[in-house]
């Protein structure tokens, strides 16, 4: 009965770089449906806590406006998770008739945000404080190091045990998350015509189009997964060179890169050699870069460093939860049992 439902819901043949090329058209569309913000007149940026793209006197609507758009849109994928898991099908290289489905409801969204931006252009960000996206895009990066440390390991192939005792959990439920933190980021910000603005929503139109294709085999492809766990090399690279408040670049594009070389790298599959002369090479580049300024050459190690740090507080933290969870249950299990006596 499982397999006949899945067949039926296998509906069409996909392809990525298609889809990819779409994600560039709808980022070139955002372009020229602009300029969104030359009427309006900012309030000066006021340093690193202050989100610069924001109306200075909102109303009720462009307030509102956002939350419903926002909060239609991430009901309408948290659905479609639930529904795909309780029809529970084979993973497949045709997308589900839900994938279409997350698809489609990915592409009005994408669209009314375009819209809603030209026409009342807030975020949310008038209402949530600029750390709070941040934060959720930093814990998703950290669940995805967690998520795949059964393939890869954590630092050079080397594997935390602990780690996987949460796999499973996390497995089950970081759709939910993920979704969350990518819609909610992408309803943060207004569209905007600058570089940074452009290609973090090209960005996140990537990371909505691999949340549309849960359960099937593009979704676990070793090398699109690492291509949206590594992108935020470039996009944190460019954001900061671009920073009115004098960002480091390079604290960024060396940082993921160090991540990519200890960890995200051993789950491509390469030979031992090659993994070494990309490692040989990114010392060279690292070692050349900071030849005249050593001072500095440990701010590469900030992003890696938190994000290692943060893999093992939140691996000691869910164990915790996991163990009281338990303990609860078990304690539960114990009145009921003497009830019935």
């Amino acid at each position: 009965m499982k397999n006949s439902e899945s067949i039926k819901h296998k509906v069409l043949r996909f392809s990525l770089p298609v889809a990819i090329f779409v994600c560039v058209l709808l980022t070139g569309l955002m372009l020229l449906v602009g300029p969104y913000s030359a009427h309006i007149d900012f309030l000066p940026d006021t340093g690193f806590a202050w989100y610069y793209w924001k109306l200075p006197e909102p109303s009720l609507l462009s307030r509102l406006l956002p939350w419903i758009c926002f909060v239609g849109h991430q009901l309408a994928i948290w659905y479609l998770i639930y529904r795909a898991q309780q029809l529970k099908p084979g993973y497949s290289t045709r997308l589900h008739r839900f994938n279409l489905q997350a698809i489609a409801v990915n592409l009005f969204f994408v669209l009314l945000h375009i819209a809603q931006t030209k026409f009342s252009y807030d975020g949310l960000a008038q209402d949530v404080h600029v750390f709070i996206p941040q934060f959720a895009v930093i814990l998703l990066l950290v669940l995805v190091l967690m998520l795949e440390h059964q393939r890869r390991g954590l630092v050079f192939g080397k594997k935390l045990p602990l780690i996987d005792r949460l796999r499973d959990s996390i497995k089950r439920y970081h759709g939910y998350y993920f979704s969350w933190a990518i819609i909610f980021t992408f309803w943060f910000h207004p569209i905007e015509m600058t570089a940074g603005h452009l290609l973090g929503n090209f960005y996140t139109l990537l990371l909505l189009l691999q949340g549309s294709l849960f359960f099937t085999r593009f979704h676990t492809d070793k090398y699109w997964k690492v291509l949206l766990e590594s992108f935020v090399l470039v996009h944190g690279a460019v954001v900061a060179w671009l920073s009115l408040q004098g960002g480091k670049p390079e604290m960024f594009a060396f940082g993921f890169m160090v991540v990519f070389i200890v960890t995200q790298i051993y789950g491509l599959g390469w030979r031992p050699r090659t993994i070494v002369l990309w490692q040989l090479g990114f010392v060279l580049a690292m070692l050349g870069y900071y030849a005249q300024h050593w001072q500095r050459l440990t701010e590469i190690f900030r992003v890696p460093g938190a994000l290692y740090l943060s893999v093992i507080l939140l691996t000691l933290l869910g164990l915790a939860l996991l163990l009281c969870y338990r303990l609860v249950l078990n304690l539960i299990q114990k009145v009921a049992a003497k009830q019935q006596l």
